[in-house]
Order: structure tokens, then C-alpha cells, then sequence
């Protein structure tokens, strides 16, 4: 979705990952909650942590410092996870990403959003939908379901093929 194209108040979740402040647009947060145990999958990369059991359901649960090519960061009081709907494929997805902390909910004017920065690179920003700015700092808005690849969450949901194969 083009930035310009919008033409009302969104309403975005804001969340810190280190020093910087990140919004996801509330449409796709399902819920946020306190840091829970998470099991390791095996086999996984690094910001994959693993699964949580959400009301009898297995949800994937992602770094997003990591997956975002951050530090990884000491869990603290603040650390939450963010319960979000992601399109993958045509179908929706529920993910966990986890955060250092939840800030607010934050009503943006299409005036107050300005286009993901070009940093001259070759890097695949499509996961930045653009940049918020209603004071003082700079709010980077994500596109939660282009931060996620279809690839990714296959690798939760392959079969182990030494598992398979004994």
C-alpha cells in the first residue's frame, strides 16, 4: 500500500527494540502479552525462539531485534509479545514477535507519514511501510506481513528429516 494512497487516521501501536521506537498498524495486533516461556524449536534460526501455547493453540514466536538485524537484548520487566495476524500466502497467520516494550497506541494523520527513507542500498526494505513523525522522533511503521516470509514459517512446519528418515 502506497503511503500517499492514505487518507485517514490510522491508529499504530508503538513498541521500542533497543533505542528506536516501531508502530504496527492495530488492525494487525491481535493482543500483547507479558513475556511467557517460549519452547525452543530445534533446527530454527536465531530470531525464531520458538512457541508459545496461546489458549491451546501453538503460535511461533519471533525476535523481531534479531529478525531485524539487532542484538539480541537480556529479557527484562518490559519484554512483552506482540500477538499479531500475518497474511502469508494468501492465508493469515497468528505469530508472536517479541518486543523490549510497548509504548502506546498512537492515532498518525496521513500528513504526519512520510515515505520508507531510500539509504541507497540493495537491501529489501518492503518490511518498512513508512515513517512516522508525529513529534520530535521518527516512528518506523512496519508491514508485519512483509517482515515474514513464507520460507520462514515452513521451517516451523517441515518435518525434521532425520526425524523422518531415523
Amino acid at each position: 500500500m502506497a503511503v500517499a494512497s492514505v487518507t485517514e487516521t490510522i491508529q499504530y501501536l508503538t513498541f521500542r527494540l533497543a533505542d528506536e521506537l516501531f508502530a504496527l498498524d492495530i488492525v494487525k495486533v491481535r493482543e500483547v502479552l507479558d513475556f511467557t516461556t517460549i519452547t525452543k524449536v530445534p533446527r530454527t534460526p536465531d530470531y525464531m525462539q520458538g512457541v508459545i501455547n496461546l489458549r491451546g493453540s501453538v503460535v511461533p514466536v519471533v525476535d523481531l531485534r534479531l529478525k531485524l538485524g539487532m542484538t539480541r537484548a537480556e529479557k527484562t520487566v518490559h519484554t512483552c509479545v506482540i500477538i499479531v495476524e500475518v497474511e502469508l500466502g494468501g492465508e493469515n497467520v497468528v505469530m508472536g514477535a517479541m518486543a523490549d516494550a510497548v509504548q502506546e497506541v498512537l492515532d498518525l494523520e496521513p500528513e504526519q507519514i512520510e515515505p520508507p527513507p531510500n539509504l541507497g542500498t540493495r537491501r529489501n526494505m518492503d518490511f518498512i511501510r513508512g515513517m512516522g513523525r508525529p513529534a520530535d522522533e521518527f516512528i518506523i511503521i512496519l508491514d508485519i506481513d512483509r517482515v515474514f516470509t513464507i520460507e520462514e514459517l515452513d521451517l516451523l512446519h517441515e518435518p525434521d528429516p532425520i526425524a523422518v528418515n531415523g
